[in-house]
């Protein structure tokens, strides 16, 4: 059991029951699920990009990428209902806590300029997304074998029914936002 999901049960759950004043632990939010999203546009055109997309995102997360498939065809960008345009993982359990522990302890501080993480990108329904702009702040990443620098999206779902609540979770697990 990873280190992250022991302290969650534990200070974590504590701390928000004392600032928000839950009448049982139950009512703490948690983190339900995160999911990473990379949208490939150029795989209209080469199949091959998509491949090494997914194989990125499968060395990053740890677990198998599903490929995302165009909803509509849109004409001015040459892309037709049903065609394979990304790929995205979806984490739970023990891999999630793992990778928000990676993210945030050394992903996050390779990025260049890093002064913190927007803390305004909430959905208003608890939800919180991030952006990333390319997968080499990953060590998992060898920098050598990049054909092409891609970014991705990184979505916390939470149980949370406030933004900010949302925040102060995230912020307990030390989610570095700017001030």
């Amino acid at each position: 059991m990873s280190r992250l999901k022991d302290e969650y049960k534990n200070e974590i759950v504590d701390a928000m029951t004392k600032k928000f004043g839950y009448k049982n632990v139950m009512q703490a939010p948690k983190i339900d699920k995160i999911v990473i999203n990379m949208g490939v546009g150029e795989a209209k055109d080469n199949a091959k990009l998509l491949d090494t997309a997914v194989k990125d995102l499968e060395i990053i997360t740890g677990q198998k990428a599903v490929l995302t498939r165009a909803k509509k065809s849109v004409a001015n960008f040459k892309i037709r209902e049903g065609m394979p345009i990304g790929c995205k993982v979806t984490l739970r359990g023990d891999k999630m806590y793992e990778f928000l522990d990676r993210l945030v302890n050394l992903a996050l501080p390779r990025v260049r300029d890093f002064r913190g993480v927007n803390p305004n990108a909430f959905d208003g329904r608890g939800n919180y997304s991030l952006g990333i702009k390319e997968q080499l702040i990953f060590p998992e990443i060898e920098y050598d074998k990049v054909d092409k620098v891609r970014g991705m999206d990184v979505i916390f779902v939470t149980t949370a029914n406030t933004d900010e609540e949302a925040r102060e979770l995230l912020t307990l697990f030390n989610m570095p936002f700017t001030k």
